[in-house]
């Protein structure tokens, strides 16, 4: 699978069983567990768009493209800076 069909499936699994909006993708690697993906999804559109609240999931993805797992990892208003350095741990 090529990393942009990674993207793209993670973001729509994690849309289906969210039922949220994928805003972003912060990162992506590819471990002996799967791929991970971290996604940042609109959880509240607020006005100003500044004050949105965006929640950043983990989604890992099997080798065969499934959804293994998702968990939130936090939260955040969109105009609050991001930290430098993700983890997924």
């Amino acid at each position: 699978m090529e990393l942009k069909e990674v993207i793209e499936k993670a973001k729509s699994d994690l849309a289906v069983a969210t039922g949220l909006k994928p805003v972003s993708v912060v990162q992506v690697f590819k471990d002996k567990e799967g791929w991970h993906v971290l996604v940042e999804m609109l959880e509240m559109s607020r006005i100003p768009p500044a004050t949105d609240v965006l929640g950043e999931y983990h989604v890992l993805l099997g080798e065969d493209d499934t959804m293994l797992r998702f968990e939130r990892k936090r939260t955040r208003l969109r105009g609050e800076p991001t930290e430098a350095q993700y983890s997924l741990v």
